[in-house]
């Protein structure tokens, strides 16, 4: 049996006492690269989506070749939006596109906005859209001045460009003939605006042809204006003049045009935008000899 004396007792007092620190968090190192790609990402988010506007939709007749994610909207070469989603619309006749703009300084999401598809076009004296062939069909679109728009409606060939400022009339024929847009129209032979298109009056009697004269040459246009049809070749023949031959320019002859003349009268005014004049097969041999001083502002 063991002697007590050789284990003396121990209270808690003499017992060594554990040196208790206090650590301060940690955050583990191991936290740091998940953090700051997810900050990264974030900012990059937050910026793409500054960067981008509203969300349109554009009704087409065909959209062929327009893909999501890859085609893009855009007003002079610049790209201003990208396509999102492709699809059929309800009625299954049309074509339904979604696209994102790009938050610009003035946006083109307004009242009076053209859109249109830009694919490859051949015509006589012009070719154009030969880009798309490798790049594939963009939207070009013609800004708007209305009030903020979502839903369009596209067009089904490229619209006639023209500048912001000019003459815009309307002739009345009862055959539109070889006109159609892009058809020239001229004065004394020389190129001063186009037919932008031909319509069919509300009876369907008539044809209208709507006609912009470029800015510099609308004064040439008065109220006591006539135009005539200078579309196709004008051939005549007789037994002692021999054979005549007329033709206003090769360009008139394939894609038709219109030629006008404007009379000496000091009482015939300026034309005004809407106006309407008759447009006659052919020239009378007086019209042709009208020769009137009207000044011709500077090409700018």
């Amino acid at each position: 049996m063991s002697d007590p004396e050789q284990y003396p007792e121990t209270t808690a007092d003499d017992l060594p006492r554990a040196a208790v620190r206090k650590r301060r968090w940690s955050f583990p190192i191991i936290w740091v690269v998940p953090l700051v790609a997810a900050i990264v990402a974030g900012y990059l988010v937050f910026e793409r989506s500054r960067a981008y506007g509203p969300t349109i939709t554009i009704v087409f007749k065909d959209a062929d070749g327009i893909r999501a994610g890859e085609t893009w909207i855009q007003h002079l070469g610049v790209p201003i939006g990208q396509v999102t989603t492709v699809a059929l619309a309800d009625d299954l006749d049309h074509a339904v596109v979604t696209a994102r703009l790009t938050r610009a300084r003035v946006s083109v999401a307004r009242e009076g906005s053209v859109f249109w598809i830009v694919r490859p076009e051949l015509g006589f004296g012009n070719i154009s859209g030969l880009g798309t062939v490798i790049s594939g069909p963009h939207i070009e679109v013609l800004p708007g001045t209305g009030a903020e728009k979502k839903e369009f409606v596209g067009l089904e060939t490229s619209p006639v460009i023209l500048e912001r400022r000019g003459l815009k009339v309307v002739l009345v024929t009862t055959r539109a003939g070889s006109l159609r847009p892009n058809s020239p129209v001229y004065y004394r032979g020389v190129d001063v605006g186009v037919i932008q298109d031909t319509q069919l009056s509300n009876d369907a009697k008539v044809v209208n042809v709507n006609v912009f004269i470029r800015q510099r040459y609308a004064g040439l246009v008065r109220t006591g204006s006539k135009f005539w049809n200078v579309s196709g070749v004008d051939f005549n023949a007789g037994l002692f003049r021999g054979i005549e031959l007329k033709i206003e320019s090769l360009r008139s002859v394939v894609a038709g045009g219109v030629e006008f003349a404007t009379p000496e009268d000091p009482e015939s005014k300026p034309a005004r935008n809407g106006m309407a004049f008759p447009l006659y097969s052919e020239a009378k041999k007086e019209w042709l000899e009208w020769s009137r001083k009207i000044n011709i502002p500077a090409e700018k």
